[in-house]
């Protein structure tokens, strides 16, 4: 089968060839999927388990990769819960990568059911940012109406879905990025629009929950806005800073059946939309993800026509 591995950690995504693989076999729990659309974020290249398994041995060529949407091709042992032809979405371990390719296989727990009306790309592109946003706001930030929510990157491919799950769940939704990011941010859902460039950050005044996806020097001052009682989310690593009278809780996201099929139902009646900014074949994936301009949105890779 074909596949994009990498063998080398120091070269990032410029380090991506397309070869050919072995198919997957289908372990204990396992099912085999056809890839039909991959997603792949760039900070898989920098994390431990891309590069050694969980008794640190080397696992290179890897294939990276976690987000995919395919057709179920075979079952392990004991697998149950999905059928050989059933449409599904979800992630892979991040030990075991593996959906930059035509075949992957994975553990059945960590995928759910795609619904036929749902495009394969939609599915591949709506699963990581999805559980990313969902667990951030709902089970660490413990979001309720009412509530103002602080979000960093709000044009991104995570900070959209934070923006539109947030407003759907009630709350007052202040996006943050670049100024050339504004209209995107607005047409999510943001309610208002911060610019980092230009614009003071310290100027939101207080809120109830920061979601940060940035980092740095500005998931520290994000933690000063955090109202007495709220909460600073994050996934960019522990933060330096903490707020003062509430908590800082970062977090790796966990793959999630049931919140699978909620966001996948969101996308369905109209009320999520994924952010995609550029499709490309497996052959051209290598180029897709060393672009020579910067890409709004995701790039997903659609394997099979």
């Amino acid at each position: 089968m074909k596949a994009i591995v990498v063998t080398d950690q120091t070269a990032g995504t410029a380090g991506m060839k397309l070869v050919e693989r072995p198919e997957p076999q289908a372990a204990i729990n396992d099912v085999v999927v056809q890839v039909h659309a991959s997603g792949f974020t760039s900070g898989e290249l920098t994390w431990p388990s891309t590069w050694t398994d969980r008794l640190d041995r080397d696992r290179t060529p890897t294939i990276p990769g976690q987000e995919l949407a395919g057709v179920v091709t075979a079952l392990g042992y004991g697998t149950t819960g999905l059928l050989v032809g059933q449409r599904v979405f979800g992630l892979s371990d991040s030990y075991r990568g593996g959906t930059l390719a035509e075949y992957v296989a994975v553990e059945a727990r960590n995928l759910a059911p795609l619904p036929g009306d749902v495009d394969f790309t939609v599915g591949a592109a709506v699963a990581m940012p999805g559980l990313t946003a969902w667990q951030g706001l709902f089970e660490h930030g413990r979001l309720q109406a009412g509530r103002s929510v602080l979000v960093h990157g709000a044009a991104g491919a995570v900070g959209s879905m934070v923006t539109q799950l947030a407003r759907e769940a009630g709350a007052y939704v202040i996006g943050t990025g670049r100024a050339a990011d504004r209209q995107k941010a607005l047409d999510f859902g943001a309610q208002e629009f911060v610019d980092l460039e230009n614009d003071v950050l310290e100027d939101v005044g207080g809120v109830h929950l920061v979601f940060d996806v940035i980092g740095g020097d500005i998931g520290k001052r994000s933690a000063g806005l955090v109202q007495a009682g709220g909460t600073l989310v994050t996934i960019a690593g522990p933060t330096e800073a903490r707020p003062a009278d509430g908590m800082a809780i970062d977090f790796v996201l966990v793959s999630d059946r049931a919140q699978l099929s909620e966001i996948v139902q969101r996308v369905r009646d109209g009320r999520l939309r994924t952010n995609i900014g550029n499709i490309a074949t497996l052959d051209d994936a290598v180029a897709a993800f060393n672009p020579t301009k910067r890409i709004s949105g995701k790039t997903i890779i659609r394997v099979r026509p």
